[in-house]
């Protein structure tokens, strides 16, 4: 009887959660899916026509090259990004002059507006009056110098490389489980002689292994989502070279084709998730393998 009664108790706690998760987040997933199969322009009734928007786009080269271009986004974010991130967090776990400074500075671009961002990116890769192609002229490389937006060979990573370097949100999620390593594990390494180098790959990195592998999931994630710097520096230009899913969504949604936008929704959903399960799964095989070996 008690159980029962605890587990009513439980029920009623967790309905408000539930309710929400399925009004805000299953009921939308669900409508997405369903909505994938239809011809509709949010007006009128769907029209169900079945895997027509799905073979389209995949039949479409713009969709393929877009698909292509965020895989590479959400493998160079979780295999470039983090791994800046967590040297940094690590330089900065030592605690050297003005780490506090730095630590500030590299976490400002996260309280900044993407949009300001990215006019700052277009005003540094500007054809004639950037800084890029400038300083390109004052170190006499001007033949160098060109369109980095506008030429097809630079601007995808152009549009990267200007994502990268923003390692501050997952340098501070790293260091703040860096700190929380004992110190007296270093000591012990110390006396028996492991460098600076040898206490980071042996220890470190070992014990942050759990954070990395979340952090790497989250920019992963944040890859396959990726449109704010993409549409405001190029519109997924010149000629879609940069083109992402995000963008071909929100240019569907702007023709009233919202059919055709969730299935481009659909797919990004499935594509995410495999790819976050895939890399997870390895991580996880690789984590057993060396349980075994040890």
């Amino acid at each position: 009887m008690s159980t029962n009664k605890n587990w009513k108790q439980i029920i009623l706690f967790l309905l408000p959660v539930i309710i929400l998760f399925g009004a805000y987040f299953v009921y939308p997933l669900g409508f997405v899916f369903v909505t994938s199969f239809t011809k509709w322009n949010g007006i009128s009734k769907p029209l169900f026509i079945g895997l027509k928007n799905f073979t389209n786009l995949f039949q479409d080269e713009t969709f393929r090259l877009s698909l292509k271009n965020n895989i590479v986004w959400a493998l160079v974010l979780g295999f470039i990004q983090i791994p800046l991130a967590a040297g940094m967090a690590m330089i900065l776990a030592r605690k050297p002059r003005g780490w506090k400074t730095f630590r500030t500075v590299y976490f400002l671009p996260n309280v900044i507006s993407q949009v300001a961002l990215a006019m700052m990116w277009l005003a540094i890769y500007n054809a004639e009056f950037g800084i890029l192609n400038s300083l390109l002229e004052i170190v006499g490389l001007e033949s160098l110098s060109h369109n980095w937006l506008g030429e097809m060979k630079t601007a995808f990573p152009a549009v990267i490389i200007q994502q990268i370097f923003y390692i501050g949100y997952f340098m501070i999620v790293i260091l703040a489980s860096r700190m929380g390593i004992p110190e007296s594990y270093y000591e012990a390494a110390e006396i028996d002689g492991a460098n600076v180098f040898h206490q980071e790959v042996h220890i470190t990195i070992p014990m942050l292994k759990p954070i990395l592998i979340t952090t790497i999931t989250l920019a992963l994630a944040y890859g396959m989502r990726h449109f704010e710097s993409t549409y405001l520096m190029t519109n997924g230009g010149p000629a879609h070279s940069t083109s992402v899913m995000g963008i071909l969504l929100y240019r569907n949604l702007g023709a009233l084709n919202y059919g055709e936008a969730n299935a481009i929704g659909a797919i990004l959903i499935v594509f995410g998730g495999a790819t976050i399960a895939i890399i997870r799964w390895l991580f996880s095989r690789n984590s057993s393998a060396g349980d075994t070996v040890q």
